[in-house]
């Protein structure tokens, strides 16, 4: 009896293990499914980290030829890779970070574009040439125009071809230097970068397109005077040639690179920086050397709103949503939603170099980004304005009398102490009451190599480098002295598109 018993019971294990087995090996996509569930239930930022970390192309899978070769896979890149294979072409991106995303994931307030769809639901009456005078009023009148007019003209195109793919920008705000709410954000009104770059690692993904990851490209190689393919260095050991028709150069910009930025701007040595710490100008070099030529680089973009002890950016539609500033005495100083370099100007012109911004929970409400700064331990809050106040270290009645004095303002529509006209659509009086503690960091380089409305790579005589093309932040000239607030994510987006297709006729001519 008890050797059928220990047989049966054998049996019964062995039985049970079988179908636990075929279980695990039969529900591999299922398992895998729901994981993606679990992962697309977390925050953003941990959706994107998570699916970039589990889903990069392995070294084993990588080719000696790609029809184009793109360099960084930041919001550019990403966009480039897929209009090109779109055009049928074969393309590849390297990124020499350890996750996808570059500065775009910092990218906090939203995409600049103007006559656009959602636009016209909302009932905003916009125009491009309105785009452009503000974008050329806010860059001084330096801007290139010819990338300006191309810029704003196919700015409703793009904000189409990512709804097109799944990511929707259907939620408009206002950002310093312009009239009109013509700043797209995500349908929760929640930071923009983290979303575009989800949506986009995820349709790079379903397209096929290999994404190498710690994949450094230390040079741009050619024959004959034309690019023909990169070096590029895998875990920092292992170096390969791969050919190419064409290269597409998205790397970003040089906000993180302070030797860089100290030999054109030594003013700015000391401040703190928002940008990701890959932005450190290695594609403008390789260009250098390929005969490229370089415009604005001593134009660097300090941003007004950075929290100092994380340099993290405090994003514009914050005071887009009705937000002020004040001094540690409490009071306002400037129009909030001035251009940058005036913000910045008015900020350093206090006594500690250093301001608040303060809000109600109707301000936390619309804008989904505080939601991260909270998070992040930024935020100081109150009950009232009084006890907002105290922890601030700020005088109570000149808080009251400022916030009073400010919702009268825009009860009346005027700001008769600084001239404020945008940003204006709410009083701050919904408690409980809060603040960040801000002052200027160096946030984008508006400098960088010149292309032309093609994204063809010029030289010094003007003639385009062939099978080289760059966008993103890597190029220069399009925001002249001062970038306008959502116009980097409409670059990165209106000509990674650019440089998609012009690579993609010029491989498929070789």
């Amino acid at each position: 009896m008890r050797k059928n018993a220990a047989a049966t019971l054998i049996l019964v294990l062995s039985f049970m293990l079988i179908i636990a087995g075929c279980g695990g090996n039969g529900n591999t996509s299922a398992n895998q499914n729901q994981d993606n569930a679990t992962k697309a239930e977390k925050p953003e930022s941990e959706a994107v980290s998570g699916a970039s970390k589990a889903s990069y192309t392995p070294i084993d899978q990588l080719q000696d030829k790609y029809d184009i070769i793109i360099i960084g896979a930041g919001g550019a890149g990403m966009t480039a890779a897929l209009e090109a294979k779109a055009k049928g072409m074969n393309p590849v991106i390297f990124e020499k970070m350890p996750a996808a995303g570059g500065n775009t994931m910092k990218s906090s307030s939203g995409m600049n574009a103007s006559q656009t769809k959602f636009q016209k639901e909302q009932s905003i009456e916009d125009s491009n040439d309105l785009f452009f005078e503000e974008t050329l009023k806010g860059g001084h009148g330096t801007n290139d125009k010819e990338m300006l007019r191309y810029f704003v003209d196919n700015s409703a195109n793009a904000i189409d071809w990512l709804d097109s793919i799944g990511i929707r920008l259907n939620n408009l705000t206002i950002t310093g230097g312009m009239k009109e709410k013509r700043t797209h954000r995500p349908e929760d009104g929640s930071a923009v970068g983290q979303y575009l770059v989800s949506g986009l690692v995820k349709n790079v993904q379903s397209k096929g397109i290999p994404l190498f990851v710690n994949a450094k490209v230390t040079d741009i190689t050619e024959k004959d005077g034309k690019v023909n393919g990169v070096k590029v260095l895998f875990e920092e050991k292992d170096e390969k040639n791969i050919a190419a028709n064409a290269v597409v150069v998205t790397t970003g910009g040089y906000g993180a690179n302070m030797d860089m930025i100290s030999s054109v701007r030594p003013d700015l040595k000391g401040l703190v920086t928002t940008n990701q710490e890959g932005s450190t100008g290695d594609g403008i070099t390789m260009i250098e050397k390929l005969g490229g030529v370089t415009v604005d680089m001593d134009q660097i973009q300090v941003h007004p709103t950075v929290q100092q002890e994380k340099s993290y950016l405090i994003g514009e539609a914050v005071r887009g949503e009705g937000a002020i500033l004040v001094s540690k005495d409490g009071k306002r100083f400037t129009n909030e939603l001035d251009t940058r370099d005036n913000v910045t100007a008015a900020i350093n012109k206090l006594a500690d170099k250093a301001a608040y911004l303060v809000f109600d929970s109707g301000v936390k409400s619309r804008a989904k980004a505080i939601q991260q700064y909270e998070k992040m331990g930024f935020v100081i809050k109150g009950e009232t304005v009084e006890a907002l106040a105290k922890e601030m270290g700020v005088p109570a009645d000149q808080l009251k009398s400022t916030l009073d004095t400010w919702n009268g303002a825009v009860k009346d529509k005027k700001d008769a102490e600084f001239g404020r006209t945008t940003g204006m659509d709410n009083e701050l009086s919904a408690g409980p009451f809060y603040a960040i503690k801000i002052a200027p960091g160096i946030h984008y380089t508006m400098g960088g190599v010149k292309v032309n409305t093609n994204t063809e790579v010029v030289t010094k005589d003007g003639k385009s480098i062939p099978g080289l093309f760059a966008a993103g932040e890597v190029i220069g000239g399009l925001h002249g002295q001062n970038r306008i607030g959502g116009n980097s994510v409409a670059d990165i987006i209106i000509f990674g598109r650019q440089a998609g297709i012009k690579s993609a006729d010029f491989a498929k001519a070789q």
